[in-house]
């Protein structure tokens, strides 16, 4: 955290934020759910949908295509717009996510070492599994 001033002379804190990007992939009326691996350094053994922190100078919708390819391979259609964001932490640190939405298209599931295992579930499925109040709500509400 830094401290400014503001036109008031007063005071005022800021923070810094890691932002982050969530890829909600739907086959079929199910999501791609994948477990964080034992070695993680925040989560381990968490059940999420894809996700990563978007680098410097790296446009949001680049980092989910990004992710995707990274962490599963599937051929899928990202939707350019994103579906909601919330804030989050993350190792105690503050955390923007913004969530978007893509379409199977093809392929199978090949995972990196950041996941060690991976499941299509429905949204309840997926509520029952993972902590993340707020994904598990945009995972609801937004899978048809």
């Amino acid at each position: 955290m830094s401290e400014t001033t503001s036109s008031q002379g007063t005071a005022a804190t800021t923070t810094a934020y890691v932002v982050a990007v969530a890829a909600i992939i739907v086959r079929d009326g199910q999501v791609l759910a994948m477990r964080r691996s034992a070695h993680k350094d925040a989560g381990a053994g968490l059940w999420e949908t894809l996700s990563g922190r978007v680098d410097v100078g790296e446009e949001p919708l680049e980092t989910v295509k990004r992710e995707i390819l990274e962490e599963c391979a599937l051929n899928v259609q990202v939707d350019p717009r994103p579906l909601t964001a919330y804030s989050a932490t993350r190792a105690g640190k503050p955390m923007i996510v913004i969530v978007y939405r893509a379409d199977y298209i093809s392929g199978e599931v090949t995972r990196s070492d950041e996941h060690d295992d991976h499941a299509w579930l429905t949204p309840d499925e997926f509520a029952e599994r993972s902590g993340l109040t707020k994904l598990t709500q945009a995972v609801k509400k937004f899978i048809n």
